[in-house]
């Protein structure tokens, strides 16, 4: 009835102002599609006496009436921007490797890009929120752990405060996030002191302000997540879903001690079991946090030939989850599977991935998205005042400590391994474990293994070569203490083949002076190492001999699914990695990389 009234209003005015059918034609053209309502309208509107002159008009007055009614009755979609990180580590400060890129100028050849640090991040995000009316900013996981000196000297609180104050909204929780166990976590979302160390810092710690989520991951006294499942925002009065998920293999990379009451159930079942709930609430937009990842070959804003544990995970998705933000691999990608936009952003702050979505009103779903990974420009952004201030207040602790000299290097020690597996990094630290524990009052050891996650950082030369106590923090930040325990011949062959547990990512363990063995990819599981290659000083292996050996208690507790090594006898508990290293240096300096002859590969 309102759409008859105003058409006779408009035919009226039509009428008084005497205007031909010709000047309105272009408006009957360009509403040609809604003729057919036009029709059987006109039968009830057009008295029949009307004149033919001004019949046209009138239908003109009919066409433009129902135009207006149909945009009345479609309203707009709602632009939802979301920012996002992941693998942040803890760097505070610009990471010495930056990003590489493609060459925008030789697509054959790569440069390094200088990016990352919370001054300059927080000046992008601010950028990128700029003019939008709906934005959040959400991060798959990782956060800390494994962080630089200045971070990890203050349990990685500085971090927390510092990605708060950028006003994150919402994280995954990582495999990270456990390093030092659940309770540990938990003070980081909720605040308060260490509690071993105490308070540390400038200032007391409150916890994040921004929710980390944790759908995966149960408590196996009560049955319930260890922390919120997801989180719902709305968005215009459009309902978002934002579930968290830790990655299933989370008790092969941190402490099993750490983790022991917890389940970290499968993801894609996690998320498909929460769709019912979701859509009961009356969310159909559905956004996925989850810290695993791909493993593509194209530049960071491409996705070609992705592959890796997060692929078939997408799949596994109920086909409800529109979007998939993801980490782990440390790598940067754009990719749609299996129809879902998924993105990385890279690692250690230097990318921020900006991913517009538009909102249907009708159905409350997701209509489209497209996504752009940002890098972190570190020369050319300009530095956010508040985090200036927070780093600096941190720094004024813990810079009397990092910059105390450690010793030199005549070149950079790279902790990227060889076809082999061994890297000059993993050769110095392996060394430096054995010399920390050979003495027989120290633990005895002959043999030291360090696993390749435990070293993070390359030590990178300067030009006087000189190293920091912070430069050799970086590389090893977990501080772990080293174990000296007694294994047999047969023991060590055993733990070794457990280096491919996963055949797709084996983890070859760094090893000391004196001590070689070869392998050989085209065997089996239990046959890959060669027995009568191993040895020791020159003499072969004796299966049945005992030997003593030292590992970081990460290993010893059977992290990285290195389980014989908790069947090792008679522990000694020695010093942190770190200060094994640190003396190493201050006796060896300078100190060189080793020739990469301990570990062979023979196929």
């Amino acid at each position: 009835m309102r759409t008859r009234r105003l058409a006779v209003i408009i035919a009226e005015m039509l009428y008084r102002s005497k205007r031909s059918p010709d000047e309105l034609s272009d408006i009957r053209d360009f509403q040609l599609p809604l003729v057919p309502h036009v029709a059987a309208l006109m039968r009830a509107t057009i008295p029949v006496s009307m004149s033919v002159f001004f019949r046209p008009i009138l239908a003109v007055a009919i066409i433009l009436t129902l135009a207006m009614s149909s945009c009345a009755q479609s309203p707009s979609p709602v632009d939802l921007r979301i920012l996002a990180i992941n693998d942040f580590h803890g760097y505070l400060r610009p990471p010495p490797g930056g990003i590489v890129i493609t060459d925008p100028e030789d697509k054959t050849k790569k440069v390094t890009v200088p990016a990352g640090g919370a001054e300059h991040m927080a000046t992008l995000v601010g950028q990128l929120r700029e003019g939008r009316r709906n934005t959040i900013f959400v991060a798959a996981g990782d956060l800390i752990g494994a962080s630089p000196f200045l971070s990890a000297m203050f349990h990685d609180e500085p971090t927390i405060e510092a990605l708060s104050m950028m006003g994150l909204n919402i994280s995954a929780v990582g495999n990270h996030e456990f390093d030092e166990g659940r309770d540990e976590l938990l003070r980081m979302q909720n605040g308060g002191c260490h509690p071993v160390d105490n308070c540390q810092g400038p200032h007391p710690f409150t916890g994040a302000t921004f929710r980390y989520l944790a759908a995966s991951t149960f408590e196996k006294s009560s049955g319930k997540t260890v922390l919120s499942p997801y989180d719902i925002r709305e968005f215009d009065g459009i309902p978002v879903a934002f579930i968290g998920l830790t990655l299933k293999g989370t008790p092969n990379l941190v402490s099993p001690v750490g983790v022991a009451d917890l389940e970290f159930r499968d993801e894609a079942d996690t998320v498909n079991a929460l769709i019912p709930e979701l859509k009961a609430r009356g969310v159909e937009a559905i956004v996925v946090l989850i810290h695993e990842g791909g493993l593509p070959t194209g530049d960071y804003n491409e996705c070609p030939g992705i592959s890796g544990p997060i692929v078939e995970i997408v799949k596994k998705f109920d086909k409800a989850v529109d979007v998939v933000v993801t980490g782990h691999t440390h790598r940067a990608y754009v990719c749609e599977v299996d129809g879902r936009l998924v993105t990385s952003g890279d690692k250690y702050g230097t990318l921020v991935t900006a991913i517009d979505l538009k909102l249907d009103p009708a159905t409350r779903d997701i209509v489209s998205a497209k996504a752009d990974n940002n890098i972190v420009r570190s020369a050319t952004l300009a530095k956010d005042a508040r985090q200036t201030a927070l780093i600096e207040s941190y720094d004024r602790l813990a810079a009397p400590i990092a910059n105390r000299p450690a010793g030199a290097i005549t070149a950079t020690l790279s902790r990227v391994p060889n076809p082999a597996g061994e890297s000059p990094l993993g050769d110095i630290i392996a060394d430096a474990q054995l010399a920390a524990t050979s003495a027989e009052a120290k633990g005895g050891a002959v043999i030291a293994f360090t696993n390749p996650g435990g070293v993070r950082a390359d030590v990178t030369r300067r030009e006087d070569g000189a190293v920091t106590y912070g430069d050799l923090f970086a590389s090893q930040p977990f501080r772990n203490q080293l174990v000296t325990i007694t294994l047999s011949g047969k023991q060590i062959k055993d733990m070794l083949e457990q280096q491919w547990l996963d055949p797709k990512r084996p983890r070859i363990l760094q090893v000391s002076k004196d001590f070689s063995y070869a392998w050989d990819g085209s065997k089996g599981d239990g046959e890959r190492v060669l027995a009568e290659r191993m040895s020791l000083s020159g003499q072969p292996i004796d299966p049945a001999a005992q030997y003593r050996v030292t590992v970081n208690n990460f290993l010893f507790v059977g992290g990285d699914g290195f389980t014989v090594l908790t069947q090792g006898t008679a522990p000694l508990i020695g010093v942190y990695d770190v200060d094994a290293l640190h003396a190493y240096f201050g006796a060896n300096s300078p100190v060189s990389p080793t020739a990469a002859e301990r570990i062979i590969r023979v196929n």
